[in-house]
């Protein structure tokens, strides 16, 4: 997702991440590690808003609270990932939730339930640390040239722009023109999705999609796929 977790403008599309888990009641964990520096009253906000919207649509939620690397290397916060049928990356601060979860217990417990099968969701930055690559401009006044961090890649070859429909597109430009070589830009819009499976990908939500190859721009929107 490029930005709306939670809202109810997405009920429909996670109710549909629901469904694809094939279970009846679906067990469902929130992880709001990438909201933490932002204080602990954000952090357990978006915990406890994840919990409230997927709880609506009939899951078994749990957050799992994981604030630092510390937090990231508790087998209970594994274990729970472990057993969970949908796990959602709350927004945040990015390169945080990157640092925090690499190379942990529980970052290897979110691949391996993508490995059996789990549905990984993500929104904003939750949504940039799935992906192969994610840009970090922090400290910088202008995006040029950018720092890239090494995500989870379970979006492979590609890289996350989120909330694109919020920044100029100038600006977008010169960030899908600093990536990584022979990567693609998935540029996000608010309350818009994108879900995948085996390398074909469909939008859903509110706008569009714009991908980036090079120098090639496209756009999708509501309904439309492409693979990559």
């Amino acid at each position: 997702m490029g930005a709306g977790e939670f809202l109810p403008s997405m009920a429909e599309f996670d109710a549909g991440l629901l469904l694809a888990t094939g279970r009846r009641r679906p067990r469902v964990v929130i992880l709001p590690t990438a909201s933490y520096p932002d204080g602990e009253e954000v952090f357990h906000r978006w915990a406890t808003q994840g919990v409230a919207h997927f709880g609506s649509l009939g899951a078994e939620v749990e957050p799992v609270l994981v604030r630092d690397r510390a937090g990231a290397d508790d087998a209970g916060a594994a274990q729970a990932i472990g057993e969970a049928d949908l796990i959602y990356l709350s927004g945040g601060k990015p390169v945080y939730l990157m640092d925090v979860l690499r190379d942990t217990v529980v970052g290897g417990a979110l691949l391996a339930a993508h490995d059996r099968g789990a549905v990984l969701a993500g929104c904003s930055a939750g949504a940039m640390v799935l992906a192969t690559h994610a840009f970090d401009f922090r400290l910088r006044l202008a995006p040029w040239p950018l720092r890239w961090q090494r995500g989870f890649g379970v979006v492979p070859n590609a890289l996350v722009m989120p909330h694109y429909d919020a920044w100029p597109e100038p600006m977008s430009v010169l960030i899908a023109l600093q990536a990584p070589r022979g990567s693609v830009v998935l540029g996000i819009d608010d309350e818009t999705a994108l879900a995948g499976r085996d390398g074909a990908w469909q939008v859903h939500g509110q706008s569009r999609v714009t991908v980036w190859r090079g120098r090639h721009r496209d756009r999708y929107r509501a309904g439309e796929t492409f693979r990559l």
